[in-house]
């Protein structure tokens, strides 16, 4: 009996297409892909440490643009990010069925499991990237920095880069993602991703003590006009919910007691 191979690599997105490289170009079979920091509890199994190396993620990139659609290329990067158990492996499934098969980009084999799986999966991401857009809300710290923390149920920050780039060009913004212990700053040049090395310490309350005594005179501004606007007779708190899902709130400044 052949012992099944466990192929770690770094959890980056590059670093999981060097994965799909090596498991060609090293011919392995039904090899289980996971993150270094992962337990391995399985028995007659070997391990294979992948270095990422930019020049092999862009090879195995470039070879899934020639047989993929855009759609089907930002579907493959948004279920990676949804960090659910095991989609690297799926994600495998469906690139091996690419490379493998007389693969068409004018018809996607929905009764294909990994394909339909993937589909599903970057559906779930795409919505959530779309409530971080529309719920995300800054404070200005007395650094004139525009800060705001989050905590998506998936990896969503590489998503939303763009989007607040373009919308707050004139103003130095960080949005930190206190699950994950990393953020995207904006300089007003570029956006860079970043980190802290006490983690700990960054949170909404942690922000909310940095902010100067104008931005805190506006957050009591916008929450009072928010609660004076709200027709008590008209208030329908399940509707509210279906729209705004509760675990969004903590970021809503009129959500939250000043």
């Amino acid at each position: 009996m052949n012992p099944q191979t466990i192929v770690l690599y770094d959890g980056s997105f590059d670093g999981f297409l060097c994965c799909v490289f090596e498991v060609y170009a090293k011919r392995i079979t039904a090899p289980i892909i996971r993150k270094t920091h992962q337990s391995n509890n399985q028995l007659f199994t070997v391990t294979e440490q992948i270095l990422t190396k930019e020049n092999k993620a862009q090879r195995v990139w470039k070879a899934l643009k020639n047989k993929t659609t855009k759609t089907e290329q930002n579907n493959i990067f948004k279920a990676f990010l949804s960090e659910i158990k095991g989609v690297e492996n799926t994600l495998l499934n469906y690139i091996c069925h690419v490379f493998n098969s007389d693969y068409s980009k004018k018809s996607i084999d929905f009764s294909n499991k990994d394909i339909l799986k993937i589909s599903q999966v970057a559906k779930m991401v795409g919505r959530e990237k779309h409530r971080m857009e529309a719920f995300v809300r800054f404070q200005l710290t007395q650094d004139n920095i525009y800060i705001s923390t989050v905590a998506p149920d998936f990896n969503v920050l590489p998503l939303i880069i763009h989007h607040f780039k373009d919308r707050y060009a004139d103003q130095k913004w960080l949005i930190y993602d206190t699950k994950r212990k990393y953020g995207i700053y904006y300089n007003l040049n570029r956006v860079d991703i970043i980190t802290f090395e006490n983690t700990a310490a960054i949170d909404q309350q942690m922000v909310k003590n940095k902010c100067g005594d104008e931005e805190i005179d506006f957050q009591k501004l916008w929450s009072t006009y928010y609660k004076s606007v709200t027709i008590k007779s008209r208030k329908n708190d399940r509707l509210h919910r279906q729209h705004i899902p509760k675990r969004y709130w903590k970021y809503l400044t009129e959500k939250y007691t000043i």
